[in-house]
């Protein structure tokens, strides 16, 4: 189809899947053009206020003025200005000085593109960890109450993906919990690491400030301090070139990657658990599973996570290209760049974040298919305890082991050979020689003794490291108390 012959609608355009169908509305807004310019108008407001505080010729009007038009931007006749002008930030410089005329002449007094541009993506970013944290928290706090419910329900762990010594499926989801632990401390730390660009200049050097106010450089130090606290930040960056280092959005993408290695891992594991039916994630009444097999319960937001989380975690190579590429004081090889990968990172963070907290939510357990599994694979585990047995009831250590290997080979031929159930147990009351510890075998298999420390190591971490972080969060503090640990 040419182009003279698309349809003239809203949907022909491209629009970014991100922000369409899975990250929220509060992450949408705060990489949007109406959060971002308005943040430029009040960095504007924030010089302009600590110019005026440290003596220059700026008046209260002028302010009062800017203040009045934080909000409503002309955006078409911004687009219309960086059209002619090829520079954005003059394209609002302007737009906004038509809006204001008595401040027109004090707008951006002093500063660079920087400026407005950095401070504002630092603004940017720490919302953007702001909204991310709680949702974080969200899913921890649900994946606790469901490794408590389930801390003593016995299952198979696996190991090189074959069944190994078993587990708790509570305890499974600890080492979930762990990672996720480990991402909201990184992901905290990352968010109070970062500071403010401050009011620099050109090339770092505040030249053009110590003109302004005529080589004081005490009022200079003063003016970088007044404006970063006013942007509610309590440090500024004491150097930067022209830009922030570019190793800040490195920090800032490394730990969201990281997140996203997390949900991968959680939601194959879940992909895993519910082909062996044992795990499912929530199914609503009216959804479908497959157009062609009605039958089917797919796990689809967990696939829609790993698919993201994929996305993500790809994201901060380009970071690591853009700042090891930053000529001297800086370059503009940046911007395009960074207008792409630092809002697809929040953003996909986001996503997977809110969709995880509903997988979290609503996980079904099948105890009674978990069972079927363990006891298929358990009598092959519980040969030392039998022997073990034998040998308090006087029998011979080698000659119950050699028994106890015939047998377990028969029985696994009629497990792979056959594709009949493990008999293991049943040739073992079979035979005469076992009869001694007949009595004890139901004991000696019995899931339960075979999990160690696994129920009291879920309490003790809940307890130990999951409560104490959950108690930052709004919402969460009283967890621990409806668990009744």
């Amino acid at each position: 189809m040419s182009v003279s012959k698309v349809p003239n609608n809203d949907y022909c355009d491209y629009r970014s899947p991100l922000s369409t169908r899975y990250a929220s509305k509060e992450m949408r807004y705060n990489f949007s053009d109406q959060n971002k310019f308005s943040t430029w108008r009040k960095l504007w407001i924030y010089l302009a206020k600590a110019e005026m505080e440290l003596g220059l010729a700026i008046k209260p009007e002028q302010i009062i003025e800017m203040e009045a038009h934080v909000d409503d931007i002309d955006f078409n006749a911004a687009a219309k200005e960086e059209k002619a002008t090829r520079h954005d930030v003059m394209a609002h410089v302007h737009v906004f000085g038509e809006q204001c005329p008595l401040a027109a002449p004090i707008i951006h007094l002093g500063a660079t593109s920087c400026y407005v541009g950095d401070n504002t993506d630092l603004l940017i970013l720490r919302q953007g960890f702001d909204i991310l944290l709680p949702k974080l928290a969200g899913v921890i706090q649900r994946l606790a109450k469901f490794a408590y419910e389930n801390r003593n329900l016995p299952t198979l762990g696996f190991t090189h993906l074959q069944p190994a010594q078993l587990t708790t499926v509570g305890k499974r989801a600890t080492l979930w919990l762990q990672d996720l632990l480990m991402d909201e401390r990184a992901i905290r730390r990352a968010r109070n690491d970062l500071k403010f660009r401050g009011v620099k200049g050109t090339t770092g050097t505040q030249a053009s400030f110590l003109q302004l106010f005529n080589g004081d450089a005490k009022k200079v130090k003063q003016l970088d301090a007044l404006v970063t606290k006013m942007a509610g930040f309590e440090k500024h960056y004491t150097v930067t070139g022209q830009t922030y280092s570019r190793k800040v959005d490195i920090e800032c993408l490394n730990v969201l990657s990281s997140l996203g290695a997390t949900v991968h891992k959680i939601c194959t594991d879940i992909r895993l658990l519910a082909n062996m039916k044992e795990i499912e994630e929530p199914f609503e009444s009216t959804q479908i599973g497959s157009s062609a097999m009605p039958y089917k319960r797919n796990p689809m937001r967990s696939e829609r996570c790993c698919s993201v989380a994929r996305h993500l975690m790809v994201l901060v190579n380009n970071t690591l290209h853009t700042a090891a590429t930053q000529w001297m004081e800086r370059t503009l090889d940046d911007s395009a760049n960074r207008r792409l990968v630092l809002a697809e990172a929040y953003l996909s963070a986001d996503s997977v974040l809110m969709t995880l907290e509903n997988i979290t939510e609503g996980l079904v357990v099948y105890p009674k298919v978990i069972a079927r599994h363990v006891a298929q694979e358990l009598p092959f585990m519980s040969a030392e305890n039998i022997i073990m047995a034998m040998v308090k009831a006087g029998g011979d250590r080698q000659i119950c082991h050699e028994k106890i290997r015939v047998l377990s080979q028969e029985a696994g031929a009629q497990v792979k050979q056959h594709g009949l159930d493990n008999d293991l147990v049943d040739r073992i009351r079979k035979d005469p020689y076992f009869a001694s510890i007949l009595s004890q075998l139901d004991i000696l298999l019995d899931p339960s003794t075979f999990v160690g420390r696994a129920p009291e190591q879920v309490v003790e971490f809940l307890e130990e490291e999951v409560y104490p972080v959950l108690k930052n969060y709004k919402g969460f503090e009283t967890e621990k108390v409806e668990l009744n640990i």
